[in-house]
């Protein structure tokens, strides 16, 4: 079983930082490759970069909870919580169809669904 996991490539798991703008504040995020892999499609998906979707997803965690004890770790939620709902079918496989539009299924809400 194992094997699967161990013969992944190791450029996927070194850690990246970058330097985001976040209302004006410069801030610097770390995540394993894969992860900003996953950030870039989902942007993609929406017609925005990457500073775009973390200010977007930020904003509104911030609006939601108040408050947000781990943003890298929350984004890393937000990347296995999309190709989870995308293997379940809850997200269309269509990488050309944006996010925004979904609604959420349980709630009726529109925007992400991560």
């Amino acid at each position: 079983m194992c094997e699967i996991f161990v013969k992944a490539d190791p450029a996927l798991y070194e850690s990246k930082a970058r330097s985001i703008r976040l209302h004006g504040v410069v801030t610097s995020i770390r995540l394993e490759k894969l992860f900003w892999q996953v950030l870039q499609e989902i942007a993609e998906r929406d017609g925005m970069n990457i500073n775009q979707l973390i200010t977007k997803l930020y904003d509104e965690l911030m609006a939601y909870r108040g408050q947000i004890d781990n943003f890298s770790s929350f984004l890393r939620v937000c990347c296995l919580r999309y190709t989870s709902l995308m293997l379940d079918g809850e997200i269309v496989n269509d990488k050309h169809l944006p996010l925004a539009g979904l609604r959420n299924s349980k709630n009726g809400s529109s925007g992400f669904l991560i």
